[in-house]
């Protein structure tokens, strides 16, 4: 079953990897373990991640941690993933002050923020979805995509599935939320309700088993693992 993976970078690194050892993943063989224990006739086809630049002056370790994040991306890339760049955008707001839990939000006590967003990855994800399965129709039917994945957890996500399943019936969709073993999350239902196949979390014996080597040879000069993951 020739298969394409559509990642949520932002979704998997919060969901499934902050906070862990495991940040050094080798995404391309740990999905296609989780896809062939759902269906042991899969066959990769390809992968696309979508992330947005980290902003130095506002990550917790500043200028290294978009070197991690490129190095990370030049492993990837090195490994056959499609990476497709959204951005962030940082634009100063209003929010209701926080009190406590008891006392509810006013619009009438409102503090200054700045408010950080990532723009463009659940558009481009959906977009790319969408395009992807019109392409099929004009492809020999041994060359066809027959499944498509989506590594999230964003409900904005349903409406995407919902249309790829109405338009397209022939085409398997897949789910897998970036959730790790041992933390207790809900299934977003919208996902769940427009896919064939729904995976609810990776287990850390998954997470260490599917890690990339230390380093790792690229077209131009290796991508060594950051020395604080």
């Amino acid at each position: 079953m020739r298969t394409a993976f559509f990642i949520d970078g932002y979704n998997l690194f919060y969901g499934l990897l902050a906070g862990t050892e495991y940040k050094w993943l080798n995404l391309p063989a740990l999905l296609a373990h989780v896809a062939r224990v759902e269906n042991p006739s899969f066959e990769p086809d390809s992968y696309h991640y979508f992330t947005a630049p980290v902003l130095p002056k506002l990550a917790t370790r500043g200028q290294q941690s978009k070197h991690a994040q490129d190095t990370y991306l030049r492993a990837l890339k090195a490994h056959g993933v499609n990476v497709i760049e959204g951005r962030h955008r940082l634009d100063p707001a209003k929010a209701p002050r926080y009190v406590d839990q008891d006392t509810l939000p006013s619009r009438q006590d409102q503090v200054d923020i700045w408010k950080l967003e990532e723009k463009e990855t659940d558009v481009n994800i959906a977009l790319s979805m969408y395009r992807m399965a019109v392409r099929q129709t004009s492809r020999l039917e041994h060359e066809r995509i027959q499944q498509m994945v989506l590594v999230s957890a964003d409900t904005d996500m349903g409406p995407a599935l919902r249309a790829l399943q109405e338009d397209f019936p022939d085409l398997t969709l897949g789910v897998i939320l970036p959730h790790r073993e041992g933390i207790e999350r809900g299934v977003p239902g919208s996902l769940k309700n427009h896919s064939h196949w729904l995976r609810r979390h990776i287990t850390l014996l998954e997470l260490e088993t599917h890690q990339f080597p230390q380093r790792v040879p690229t077209r131009k000069k290796p991508a060594y693992k950051p020395a604080y993951w």
